[in-house]
């Protein structure tokens, strides 16, 4: 599939990023590991300063000025790497740690619906215990948790020096006092939300506290206590974690599973309601530009009845700088074979946002496409 997505010109970047963004490509295109290697140190020296320095937003601006997926990658992986290493201060025995939590929430009754669940825990003690007694992180014994559930917004890259300089300090009483980010509970169709634990640890520099890459044994009750901690009368609430994380990792893995499970709760509702109304659905996925202030780009997917073409439905995946579009529409393609639509049809080239007849936006019917072959 074609990439809709646009990045800045390189020549609009300030100098400081834009020699980054040139040590990026150099990078990619050397000819040797030892070039190549070469200039990631620069990089990485570069991403310290700018991890340790007062001005937070020099960071976000390498990362927004970025002028290729590429170099977004190439930077996002190093940055990712230094983290994980300690960096800047590897020294420090205070190591961040965060837990994506996908909620999935529903109003039980009309009532119900206009719940605010605020995302303050009254008790986490639970939670830390869990992650010790199965040996998560490591086996690491002095983990502890904030009380509140944070957006994906306290943990951009504009927040990151701020929360790395936070390590220095006893039990990071910073990272615990990041604001907790409540969730409206809209009405009977589930929604689904991210959020996050972050917490501490301490540890030996470095120690490797995050080898386990799938949720171990303490999922089941780490979910269960959790849902009980946001549940209120009325509401369905159902908190899925992710292993826990260093805070650059974790940020895009909890995208990706929200964009998953929304995905998944999408796929089985619709499909769900066209089976039991018109037979079998037909699906097309579609990359699409959005323009204006809202600037970005979607893989979006359509499902429909060949009988009853009012019956449709549709749904929009963001695509961010990190993503591979061919992945997202893989993503999806995996999710309609697991609920057996064996109609999938793609639509060729990029598309506007919104549909210049109606206004809405823009979705293809399989009516008005012709067959095409398997998605693999």
């Amino acid at each position: 599939m074609d990439d809709p997505r646009r990045f800045p010109p390189a020549a609009a970047a300030p100098p400081s990023c834009a020699r980054l963004h040139a040590l990026a490509v150099d990078s990619l295109g050397a000819q040797t590991g030892a070039q190549s290697d070469a200039c990631d140190a620069q990089i990485g020296l570069a991403l310290d300063a700018l991890l340790a320095g007062p001005d937070a937003a020099a960071l976000e601006a390498l990362f927004a000025t970025a002028p290729s997926s590429a170099v977004y990658r190439h930077l996002w992986r190093l940055l990712a790497r230094r983290e994980r290493a300690g960096a800047p201060e590897p020294s420090h025995l205070v190591r961040l740690v965060a837990v994506p939590v996908v909620v999935v929430a529903a109003a039980e009754s009309a009532a119900a619906s206009g719940t605010v669940l605020p995302c303050v825990l009254p008790h986490t003690s639970i939670l830390s215990d869990l992650l010790r007694e199965h040996r998560a992180l490591a086996g690491n014994e002095t983990v502890a948790l904030g009380n509140t559930l944070v957006g994906a917004d306290a943990l951009d890259f504009a927040r990151l020096p701020e929360l790395f300089a936070s390590r220095a300090l006893a039990d990071s009483p910073r990272a615990r006092a990041l604001p907790p980010l409540p969730i409206t509970v809209a009405g009977a169709v589930e929604s689904v939300h991210l959020r996050f634990l972050v917490g501490s640890a301490l540890a030996a520099p470095g120690a490797n506290l995050f080898r386990d890459t799938e949720v171990g044994k303490w999922g089941i009750p780490f979910a269960q206590a959790l849902s009980r901690a946001l549940a209120a009368p009325g509401v369905s609430v159902l908190a899925l974690p992710r292993p826990p994380l260093p805070l650059v990792e974790a940020a895009w893995i909890g995208r990706v599973a929200q964009r998953e499970v929304g995905a998944q709760i999408f796929a089985s509702n619709a499909v769900r309601k066209l089976r039991a109304g018109t037979g079998e659905p037909s699906a097309v996925i579609s990359v699409h530009r959005i323009d204006g202030d809202d600037a970005g780009a979607e893989v979006r997917l359509s499902l429909s009845s060949p009988f009853d073409p009012r019956a449709a439905e549709g749904l929009r995946c963001p695509l961010w700088p990190l993503d591979r579009v061919d992945d997202v529409v893989l993503m999806l393609a995996t999710l309609l074979e697991d609920c057996r639509v064996t109609d999938v049809r793609r639509k060729p080239g990029v598309h506007p946002d919104r549909d210049p007849d109606t206004g809405l936006p823009l979705l293809f019917k399989a009516q008005s496409e012709p067959p095409a072959s398997a998605l693999h």
